[in-house]
């Protein structure tokens, strides 16, 4: 997608409030991708991305960010949390797997994006083989009707949905088994996959509704349209030159300043990413996948260590550096009111199926805010998470008593209602039973 810097923090702004800094160094990475996609293949060889690492405390939009800018351009992204793994020689998840999450990631977004492209062909096959199964198990209404027209009343009757909660019985391919790890933290295969060429996938009967059938058949024909070599092809070079990877918590495998519990070897996780951000080759079950030009973005709170706690080769394999702030009482104001799918739009929507208009006016709106910026700096700062456990306790009493044979009425809250129902949460911060 060609959008400009400016373009792109305009999209991330709908989600995102604040942290300016963040969203431009972002939008210059994304932008820089594109520039070198359009350089001679000598020169694009020559460039790579120029990581990021982000520092700041939780809930201010570090992974939000990073995850909005990967679906923006439709990119194989993976969120993984540096504390999961463990350096080589330990029982754990090796650093390998976050690329080979990649490739899973990336091979599903092709797929999915090829199974929109042959959708009406496979939808007509499909269509086919259930009309053909309805036929079969309504013979005997067949009557006078010649075998065409039998059918295409069938089929007209089925796409208007007469027919969802009726039974069938259909041949399907069996499903197809899970894949064995062969060892912790290393790849695995699935046994049907080596056969797959010998022996021909078995097929049973089963008894479905016609809405089941028609899922599992729709996925059959699709399938068959599909070229399972170039979705590979295609996965692998997503992966490779549009992936993104998100690494949480990087400041809790920093060497210094985490001398505090159990350490498993910090520091030889990092000696493990480093190949990996540096550039390497990993082999996945789609193909080999070389991270020289996937984008790393680290993150972390960076409360204990700091960044300069990193092992120096580390550090300098993240040349871009992003400090995002806590929140405000204006940022949880327009975090409430001008992003896209807003709690308080959540929770109208919510709502509204049991027939209440539920309205925010701008005093309660305000002192939702308040309450939230007050509690983060009494108890820990958790960010924009706060606003949950806010939400979530000043509408505890309607969600419960909501529900019913009840005509839509519109229910007002205002700053009153607000004082009065988290006059508990303000007094007390008995927050165990919400916090996150």
């Amino acid at each position: 997608m060609d959008l400009s810097p400016k373009q792109i923090v305009y999209q991330l702004d709908k989600y995102i409030i604040g942290q300016d800094e963040a969203k431009k160094s972002v939008a210059i990475a994304l932008r820089n991708r594109y520039r070198r996609a359009q350089l001679p293949p000598e020169i694009r060889e020559e460039i790579t991305p120029k990581n990021i690492i982000m520092k700041g405390p939780t809930g201010v939009g570090k992974t939000e960010i990073a995850r909005r800018l990967a679906k923006l351009v439709k990119a194989p992204f993976v969120k993984v949390e540096a504390t999961k793994y463990t350096e080589v020689g330990y029982v754990g998840k090796d650093v390998e797997g976050m690329i080979r999450d990649l490739a899973e990631c990336a091979y599903r977004l092709v797929k999915a994006e090829k199974e929109e492209e042959v959708k009406a062909k496979a939808t007509a096959r499909a269509e086919k083989r259930i009309v053909h199964a309805l036929a079969e198990a309504k013979k005997d209404d067949k009557g006078d009707l010649a075998k065409e027209v039998f059918e295409a009343n069938l089929l007209d009757e089925f796409r208007k949905g007469q027919y969802d909660n009726f039974t069938i019985e259909m041949e399907v391919t069996e499903a197809p088994q899970a894949p064995m790890e062969l060892m912790p933290g290393g790849a695995s295969i699935t046994i049907g996959s080596i056969f797959g060429d010998i022996f021909p996938q078995k097929k049973k009967k089963r008894r479905l509704t016609v809405n089941e059938a028609f899922e599992l058949v729709l996925s059959e024909e699709s399938d068959k349209l599909l070229d399972e070599d170039a979705i590979k092809a295609e996965a692998l070079y997503r992966a490779e030159n549009d992936g993104i990877v998100f690494i949480d918590e990087i400041d809790k495998i920093a060497g210094k300043g985490n001398r505090n519990g159990a350490d498993v070897s910090r520091e030889g996780v990092q000696r493990d990413i480093l190949p990996i951000v540096e550039g390497s080759t990993v082999v996945t079950k789609y193909g080999p996948i070389k991270t020289d030009f996937i984008l790393f973005i680290a993150a972390g709170a960076f409360h204990v260590a700091s960044i300069e706690d990193l092992i120096p080769e580390l550090q300098g394999r993240f040349p871009v550096s992003v400090e995002l702030h806590s929140l405000t009482k204006e940022d949880f104001i327009r975090i409430l009111t001008e992003t896209e799918n807003s709690l308080t739009f959540q929770y109208r929507q919510l709502l509204s199926v049991d027939n209440i208009d539920l309205q925010f006016d701008e005093g309660a709106i305000e002192r939702i805010a308040e309450v939230s910026v007050e509690l983060n700096l009494t108890s820990e700062d958790i960010g924009a998470r706060r606003l949950h456990t806010v939400m979530e306790y000043l509408l505890e009493d309607i969600s419960f008593n909501a529900g019913g044979d009840y005509p839509m009425f519109t229910l007002n809250i205002d700053k009153k209602y607000v004082d009065e129902h988290l006059q508990k949460l303000t007094g007390n911060r008995n927050l165990k039973k919400y916090v996150l």
